[in-house]
């Protein structure tokens, strides 16, 4: 009815281009926005996957002076870790057989051995405040995003057939962030693509505003203008996850060391886990 009701309206006037039509209300849209805002890690954590990862080094004319490419097995991590990740190809080159079965028993080994943990009270437990301490500060640094920018919606576009609503975020001046995250956030503007439909990141590019040190400056530090782009598609006509992200700027590493780079990791082959594929290692089907 609704749309049968605005066609009626406009019958006698030219059709708005989706430029034209009037940005949704920003409270109400940011509300359903914010509600499914979730990290990468997060959206990643349930399934396996191919990773398909390139990095350049580059001159100071930005030519290429090394180019390496590898693809990983990607499987959920043990809570607390990070996600075990099968290098099955380097620079074209499978992986040894032997390699991987030895890989495949030490992470055997250790998955055992979280299950074992398990089977205590005390064990659970300890998982449980883990797990509550990580979804305290994952809703932190949530909070600590719309402390630290400014958010405006400066119009639509479509990306991949999808109706986006492309909001900028620039860092409010003055403001203090709550956490590591929301610090680092005060150091790179960002512009935003979120589904008009589904509410969710389809697209976010960041850019340095000024150097950044890592590591209290001793171990990296990255330049202004370093650039960073993510993005998501929906898998299955299910959930949103990532689908590529790439990067691009110079540093320095551990103080002396002068770098620059730009790389690109490419996920597919997305698969939920299953208790089964724990044990079972088998590539998923790009």
């Amino acid at each position: 009815m609704h749309r049968i009701g605005a066609a009626l309206c406009l019958l006698s006037l030219a059709p708005l281009t989706a430029q034209e039509r009037p940005l949704p209300n920003y409270d109400a849209f940011m509300t359903q926005a914010r509600a499914r805002l979730a990290s990468d890690d997060v959206r990643q954590s349930g399934y396996m996957y191919i990773e398909r990862r390139t990095e350049e080094k580059l001159d100071g004319s930005g030519r290429t002076l090394h180019k390496s490419q590898k693809v990983f097995e990607v499987y959920p991590g043990i809570p607390g870790e990070g996600r075990y990740r099968r290098l099955i190809e380097e620079d074209g080159q499978p992986t040894a057989t032997e390699k991987l079965a030895s890989e495949d028993r030490a992470r055997q080994k250790v998955a055992e051995a979280y299950v074992k943990r398990l089977s205590t009270s005390d064990g659970r437990r300890s998982d449980a405040e883990r797990q509550d301490k990580v979804r305290r500060e994952d809703a932190a640094a949530i909070d600590d995003l719309f402390r630290v920018y400014a958010i405006q919606f400066v119009g639509r576009e479509s990306v991949n057939g999808r109706e986006t609503i492309v909001a900028t975020l620039t860092p409010r001046a003055g403001v203090t962030a709550q956490t590591d995250d929301g610090k680092m956030m005060r150091h790179f503007a960002a512009r935003a693509w979120i589904d008009e439909a589904d509410y969710e990141l389809v697209r976010v590019e960041v850019e340095a505003l000024d150097d950044l040190s890592i590591g209290w400056g001793l171990f990296a530090r990255v330049h202004k203008g370093a650039r960073a782009t993510y993005q998501r598609r929906k898998v299955d006509d299910e959930k949103w996850l990532p689908a590529q992200v790439t990067w691009s700027g110079s540093g320095r590493l551990l103080l002396f060391k002068r770098l620059r780079e730009r790389g690109r990791s490419e996920y597919s082959g997305y698969r939920k886990f299953t208790v089964g594929t724990s044990t079972t290692y088998t590539t998923p089907t790009p």
